[in-house]
């Protein structure tokens, strides 16, 4: 397991990716469609964006409620604060709601009371399932049949994880999903390259964890993905998080999902829990230009009435969006539905991955919490294991061979 400060619940946390079978983009991408699966403006190529529409209209009705909300001296609400994002609503609508916006009170309920148990999403044997303390023996030769980010070594249990206790509402009504257009609540299809780029990284590194160097069964001298360290993800290096939660788009995730925004005239910063990363958000300013790229892209914010809109491009060929590309272009939208919420809403346009843009929105709840430093290097010392356990598994298969 890879270790390391949790911040404000005195936890350890543990890394999704630790004992998992993937190459680094390839872990980055499929590790969150396997978690994704199981668990606003106009688009600048014409998109109509009705649900978002409406969205817009909604936050607007909130602006007009007479709701008193902060303001700074100039005027401009003041969005600063702390907000904890975590939320048991899916990021893409089970596909048994259909078109359905929204839930009952008694649906709501049952997801509360743990329809969607992390438990059963990675089969987390009850014997490792324990609050007190973490299993402190090995798991079983073969692994003890946990999946995804439990990785068949009991990475997790639900210890270590905090997505909230409920869904969340807008306007008093319970969400199916935080996409909301298409209608479905579904990512769009992908294009064909994106199609053919991720059936590629599925057939080379979407393997379960079977204790043995599987890279070497065709070639005793083949490459492998964990030849050295910057072939891992950049979650599992402890260099950003993992899930999209320090976006753009900003998604809730498995744990840590406290965001700090810090507000003056020409910049905002939002520090996010998860590996303390910080986006600094400059206000009324040009992109840089294109050949100036990273990871979080370069976000460029302005007000329109009481709405901060943040317009995000420039991003590396690994955006924390998982299966985005360097073509990425997210804007946001931060508004305040009252002193103690934020309605948070955003449109993903990335024309080399999907077939359409598409739209999602979430409130952020104000929390008492507060951020501390996310020390996840510190303590990641299973790093070092990880290589070196791949080089004893390389010896076993070589030995094996003779």
């Amino acid at each position: 397991m890879v270790l390391g400060c949790a911040g404000i619940r005195g936890r350890l946390s543990v890394s999704p990716w630790a004992g998992t079978r993937f190459g680094a983009r390839g872990a980055a991408v499929l590790m969150e469609e396997t978690m994704l699966a199981r668990t606003t403006t106009m688009s600048l190529r014409g998109f109509s964006g009705g649900l978002f529409a409406l969205a817009v209209m909604t936050t607007a009705a909130f602006a007009q409620s007479g709701a008193e909300i902060p303001r700074r001296p100039d005027g401009r609400p003041d969005l600063s604060g702390t907000y904890d994002v975590a939320t048991l609503t899916p990021l893409q609508r089970p596909a048994e709601y259909g078109g359905k916006l929204t839930l009952t009170e008694e649906e709501a309920a049952q997801l509360a009371a743990g329809g969607q148990s992390l438990e059963r999403i990675f089969n987390i044997p009850d014997e490792r399932n324990v609050e007190a303390e973490a299993p402190r023996e090995a798991p079983p030769v073969g692994g003890d049949g946990s999946t995804g980010a439990a990785g068949n070594v009991g990475g997790y249990n639900s210890f270590w994880m905090d997505r909230g206790a409920a869904g969340f509402q807008i306007d008093g009504q319970w969400r199916t999903s935080i996409v909301i257009d298409p209608p479905n609540g579904r990512q769009p299809p992908l294009t064909a390259e994106a199609r053919a780029a991720r059936a590629a990284l599925a057939a080379a590194y979407a393997r379960p964890n079977t204790g043995t160097a599987w890279w070497l069964d065709d070639d005793l001298d083949a490459p492998g993905p964990y030849d050295n360290p910057e072939q891992r993800p950049l979650a599992e290096r402890c260099l950003m998080g993992f899930g999209s939660t320090a976006g753009p788009p900003m998604l809730p995730v498995l744990y840590n999902n406290l965001k700090r925004i810090v507000q003056s005239d020409d910049t905002v910063v939002i520090l996010v829990e998860m590996v303390h990363d910080a986006r600094v958000v400059r206000m009324n300013q040009d992109h840089a230009p294109p050949e100036i790229r990273s990871w979080l892209g370069d976000s460029v914010g302005h007000w329109e009435g009481d709405t901060l809109v943040v317009d995000t491009t420039n991003f590396s060929d690994s955006p924390a969006l998982g299966g985005a590309s360097r073509n990425l272009h997210v804007v946001e939208r931060f508004s305040r539905i009252d002193a103690e919420t934020l309605l948070y809403q955003f449109t993903v346009d990335d024309p080399a991955v999907w077939t359409a843009p598409w739209s999602g929105e979430y409130v952020w709840p104000a929390s008492e919490d507060r951020v501390y430093e996310y020390a996840c290097h510190e303590a990641n010392y299973s790093f070092g294991g990880i290589l070196r356990g791949a080089r004893l598994l390389e010896a076993d298969a070589r030995e094996a061979a003779r």
